[in-house]
């Protein structure tokens, strides 16, 4: 058994269940595995809606992992899970051996940003509650986001929109109020502070990500970039061998 265990941190409209296939190829090789539901996801539907920020988000991870008495982990985040993933290796980074980051951001740049970002994520997370999960899941995906998703196989589409159908429409609300990136933090300008080995992966096919993957490269001093080919947002679905592989060379 390797020392440090993995977390598995996942993406919005996710749980700890996405991870499935992946914790068992890492247990396979060794590692302990960790895969929390972040808030308003799963079973983690704290009452508080001061809960549902990042910053509360990252206490509770850090209050979970004392609690596991893991030591440093590898954090690997994916999407929203890997900004809070940045997040909490910025805040705790002695808690923190390596940081995979797939498909993810510092956040925004400028207040002007944010603010139009947090109205759009506001205007949804109302959606949200307005319609329900079932027809807010099938606006989701019909997003161009997922486009690459087309790929995977009847099976695996249908396995990830039934992960989705799990959640509720006020965890999900409350998340996009709480940790959604127009309401987070900027952590561009500190990016330089990571003293940990970072491995960051985009897909080739998500071009706005891999164009955020190599501006991050630039400014942390311990990083290596992974562009998945024909991959975009969802990697570990899309590419799971390629997604592993590239993890375990970075452990």
């Amino acid at each position: 058994m390797n020392s440090a265990p993995i977390v598995l941190l996942h993406g919005f409209t996710g749980s700890g269940a996405s991870w499935t296939e992946h914790a068992v190829q890492f247990r396979a090789e060794g590692y302990g595995v960790l895969t929390p539901d972040l808030p308003g996801h799963g079973a983690n539907l704290p009452a508080n809606p001061d809960d549902y920020t990042i910053e509360a988000a990252a206490n509770q991870l850090a209050a979970w992992l004392t609690d596991a008495q893991t030591g440093p982990v590898h954090l690997l985040g994916y999407s929203m899970g890997g900004r809070l993933a940045l997040y909490f290796a910025l805040h705790h980074p002695e808690r923190v051996e390596s940081l995979i980051l797939e498909s993810a951001s510092p956040g925004l740049a400028s207040a002007e940003e944010r603010a139009v970002r947090q109205a759009s994520d506001d205007a949804l997370a109302t959606r949200i509650e307005r319609e329900g999960i079932p027809a807010f899941v099938t606006f989701w995906e019909s997003l161009p986001l997922w486009k690459s998703q087309e790929r995977l196989t009847q099976s695996a589409r249908q396995w990830l929109h039934e992960q989705r159908l799990q959640n509720s429409a006020a965890g999900l609300a409350r998340s996009l109020r709480g940790m959604g990136t127009g309401v987070q933090p900027s952590l561009w300008d500190r990016l330089a502070d990571l003293a940990m080995p970072v491995l960051l992966m985009a897909g080739e096919e998500d071009a706005k990500f891999v164009a955020i993957a190599r501006q991050m490269a630039e400014y942390i001093p311990h990083a290596q970039l992974v562009i998945v080919p024909q991959a975009g947002h969802t990697i570990h679905a899309e590419q799971p061998s390629v997604f592993r592989q590239a993890v375990l060379a970075a452990l």
